[in-house]
């Protein structure tokens, strides 16, 4: 194993923070994996898998059985983890430009198709490693201008030549669950699987640029751009990344994390990243996937104390009651309901909420939603 400290911009006198990543295997030999915890700082859980992840594949670095490379990065996000308002955490939004921290990844398409038009060929393999020089060849120039940036780009270094990205995050409250780029599912359907997710949100291009649709997004992207100016050179799709949401805030235990953790390593060894001598058969899976555009964010109509119905990963047909908004002045009760049917899969933790927030997630089966699909 290899550790690396990356130091990021400084913004200010005496103050300076670290991402640090931790690489298993031989580089250039066989599937680059990536994994990286907790870009939204506040989100625990895949820390804690880390944390368990990290010594099955130093020992399975010790006996010889990595057949390709493995970077890990426990901490994604230190400027995140740092910030706190009043004792709360606040590692979703940057304080200082109140950006995502998941989100204004740049468009890797656009900024190496004018360094591989012309330089493609008939061998997609060959295409894939040029078009990942490129892009080394970018982010290597690229000059961040704060810290945040030099975090983002941090990251990608990191991740942009990896074969399989999983970015592991939560939601409040929720059942396992992923979000996943069409191009990426049939090469990802197998660790849905082995972590047991619930419900599985794909989509082409939900909005906004997290960072595993930066790297994934770029090759369809690409492709599809050498198409339309007559470039027929084949583009693999060299990156699959997927968001894996680790249930809620609060099932930060030893014993969920264990499990995804040997999940995760069940997944590598039945990609063949890791030759322990034992293929793990296939789990059965335990739902179907369902379009991003087909999942219903359900909203408070009117302020109140939130009193839900329903639990996370109940299935809902339309009409079912999700939850009421509770008045203690008038003593009236709003109901919200499910407008379509599917799983429940994440709500939110507050228990009292203004008019227009988000309350719950349902995972519909029929897309009915345009534009930027993910929150905030």
């Amino acid at each position: 194993m290899q550790r690396n400290d990356h130091t990021l911009l400084s913004q200010s006198f005496g103050s300076r923070k670290t991402i640090t990543s931790f690489h298993f295997g031989t580089p250039g030999r066989g599937k680059k994996i990536y994994i990286q915890a907790s870009l939204h700082a506040e989100e625990l859980p895949g820390m804690l898998v880390a944390y368990h992840l990290r010594p099955m594949l130093e020992a399975s670095e010790a006996a010889g059985q990595i057949a390709g490379q493995i970077t890990l990065v426990p901490v994604a996000n230190p400027i995140g983890l740092a910030q706190r308002l009043d004792h709360k955490p606040m590692g979703r939004f940057e304080l200082d430009t109140s950006e995502n921290f998941n989100r204004h990844y740049p468009d890797l398409a656009a900024a190496v198709m004018p360094n591989v038009k012309g330089k493609l060929g008939t061998d997609g393999a060959a295409n894939v490693a040029t078009v990942r020089q490129a892009m080394a060849s970018y982010l290597q120039q690229w000059a961040p201008a704060t810290e945040l940036q030099s975090m983002r780009k941090t990251l990608l270094t990191l991740a942009h030549d990896a074969d399989i990205v999983l970015d592991l995050h939560c939601d409040c409250e929720a059942v396992m669950h992923f979000y996943c780029e069409e191009s990426c599912w049939p090469e990802l359907e197998p660790i849905a699987r082995f972590v047991g997710s619930e419900a599985i949100l794909l989509a082409k291009d939900s909005g906004g640029g997290p960072i595993d649709e930066c790297l994934s997004g770029a090759w369809w992207r690409l492709a599809d751009a050498l198409k339309a100016s007559g470039d027929t050179s084949p583009i693999p799709q060299g990156c699959c990344t997927t968001t894996i949401e680790l249930r809620g805030e609060t099932e930060v235990n030893h014993a969920y994390a264990m499990q995804d953790a040997r999940a995760i390593f069940a997944y590598l060894e039945y990609i063949g990243v890791l030759q322990t001598g034992h293929r793990p058969a296939l789990p059965a899976a335990k739902c179907q996937p369902t379009p991003l555009a087909g999942s219903e964010t359900l909203r408070a109509p009117v302020p109140g104390v939130v009193v839900f119905a329903a639990e996370p990963g109940a299935r809902l047909k339309a009409g079912d009651l999700v939850a009421e908004m509770i008045n203690p002045i008038t003593l009236e009760s709003c109901k919200v309901s499910a407008s379509v049917e599917g799983i429940f899969y994440a709500r939110i933790r507050d228990r009292y909420v203004t008019a227009g927030c988000e309350i719950g997630k349902i995972a519909g089966a029929v897309p009915f939603r345009t534009g930027l699909l993910l929150g905030n």
